[in-house]
């Protein structure tokens, strides 16, 4: 025979909702306001009642990527060009594209895009490297074409269905995907329907410990039992961040290759940045790294006898009047060599081998390739007898090292490096990235540091990029992602080969300060 049945207040809306036919679980949890996590236990205590059933089930649901969202925001690429066309005097395809991208924050890529995409519907063509419209008509065609494709990413967005031809069409350009969700739902059972059917659910205040204070008034409680058998919730497995990981394994491997780590400043003084790596405060060639200027009265502390040495050096290379005062100012560093600048100034003729892994910054427009802040991997080989092969030799060790097997040098050119190189991995989406840039410190580099009797071969490596190459990964912007289920897919199981830090000596990091 059917007796009462006692709920908490939460459970009895639980059971109250899954009457009226709400089933799933997020949809229950929304009704009481609450995160479908904190009504588990509830779930579970209704489920081993007998009230309900937990079904589990993998339910297939579209999702717009993040370039459909880019496109939802800003437009579909062929409809920005044509947008914009006009407002670009030069039509040659680098130059409209660099115009395009400044008017519209879009990057070079989708600019490149789109523009394919006029070509191919013969709105336009390509003549001597130039982009010319065609018939007004057809580009009018186009344009109705993008803004019917951006409704359809909408209609997407809001959950309303969209033809088997529209989502093949949105799936080729990548601007939908078919993920997994596991869903959870809970259907009523006949004894759930049969008790409420007789008024038998009863609610209660649910108490697991007896005060003192109840005992006259026991009938407006339940005291309820502890249930071993219900499982707690399963929490996901901590680890860390693939992109970290791939840093400290990074780090192993210049430490087994005998170079000590050092450490230098974020906020940089323009002398250490550009002046001791003889950038001329009046040349071009200090435009090569843009940078970000500290707004502040503040001022680095140099030595005199130090400034005294690149003041010489500048205006005799040069030609021109150095000004200290500019020298000291204050920048965010663009450029990791500004550390090994320091080791050299610290340690002077010797010979030794020291890396920096850290943090630069620019002010680049964001996309797939570039950031605004990045790892720099940076380092230097100093001694009597150091020469170019020693540094060609040191990239193909690395490369070596993180299983990177096709790599090409070209020459290059940096201001404070003499020779220079350029050195190449291919990613198996992007092509060809130059990820080894480095060359032989100029003499002048080695006067100003007070280190004329070496010579010091260095580098600058961007570990991002070798990083989207070791990930498997096509957009830097993912290599800072806190989307848990993006950082599941990023799978890291380590460098192909294991260093390790214990090499027989104790190495330390020393840090140089501001």
């Amino acid at each position: 025979m059917l007796g009462e049945v006692y709920l908490t207040a939460r459970q009895n809306r639980i059971v109250s909702l899954v009457l009226n036919g709400i089933y799933d679980l997020e949809k229950v949890s929304q009704h009481l306001g609450v995160k479908p996590e904190d009504i588990m236990r509830d779930i579970t205590e209704l489920s081993n009642k007998g009230l309900i059933v937990i079904h589990r089930e993998v339910e297939k649901k579209l999702k717009i990527t993040r370039i459909g969202k880019l496109y939802m925001e800003k437009g579909l690429p062929e409809k920005i060009v044509l947008s914009y066309y006009n407002e670009c005097v030069d039509k040659r395809i680098e130059a409209l594209t660099n115009c395009l991208s400044e008017k519209t924050g879009l990057d070079r890529d989708e600019i490149s895009i789109g523009i394919q995409y006029i070509v191919k519907a013969k709105c336009g063509k390509i003549l001597e490297g130039s982009l010319i419209l065609g018939d007004p008509l057809i580009c009018q065609q186009l344009l109705a074409s993008a803004k019917h494709v951006e409704e359809v990413l909408r209609s997407i967005d809001r959950e309303v269905k969209v033809s088997e031809e529209e989502l093949a069409d949105l799936r080729k350009r990548k601007m939908v995907e078919i993920v997994e969700k596991r869903v959870l739902r809970i259907s009523p059972t006949p004894l759930l329907q049969e008790l409420a059917s007789k008024g038998l659910i009863k609610e209660k205040e649910i108490v697991t410990v007896v005060k003192p204070s109840m005992a006259l008034e026991l009938d407006k409680y339940v005291v309820k039992e502890f249930d071993l058998s219900i499982p707690v919730p399963r929490l996901p497995s901590v680890r860390k961040h693939p992109f970290m990981e791939f840093i400290d394994d990074l780090r192993d491997i210049m430490v087994s290759l005998g170079f000590e780590e050092v450490k230098g400043p974020h906020v940089e003084a323009e002398f250490w940045n550009f002046d001791v790596l003889y950038q001329a405060q009046d040349h071009p060639a200090r435009e090569i790294h843009d940078t970000f200027f500290v707004k502040s009265d503040a001022r680095a502390s140099i030595s005199s006898q130090l400034m005294e040495r690149a003041r010489r050096v500048h205006e005799k290379g040069w030609g021109y009047k150095w000004s200290p005062e500019r020298a000291m100012r204050l920048v965010l560093r663009s450029q990791t060599t500004a550390v090994s600048a320091r080791a050299i100034f610290e340690r002077g003729e010797g010979e030794y081998r020291v890396f920096t892994i850290d943090r630069v910054f620019r002010p680049e427009n964001l996309d797939a390739k570039h950031s605004m802040e990045f790892y720099q991997l940076d380092g230097i080989i100093v001694g009597k007898n150091v020469n170019f092969k020693h540094l060609l030799y040191f990239f193909k060790e690395l490369a070596a090292a993180l299983g990177i097997k096709e790599v090409w040098f070209k020459p290059g050119y940096f201001p404070f490096t003499e020779p220079s190189v350029e050195g190449y991995i291919r990613h198996p989406k992007l092509g060809w990235v130059e990820v080894f840039p480095g060359g032989v410190f100029r003499p002048e580099v080695m006067e100003i540091l007070g280190a004329p009797g070496v010579k010091a071969v260095a580098w600058g490596i961007g570990v991002d990029r070798l990083a989207m190459q070791v990930l498997g990964i096509d957009d830097i912007r993912l290599l800072f992602t806190t989307d848990i289920e993006a950082l599941k897919n990023m799978k890291y199981l380590g460098l192909p080969y294991k260093f390790s830090k214990t090499s027989g000596r104790n190495v330390g990091v020393a840090e140089y300060p501001q």
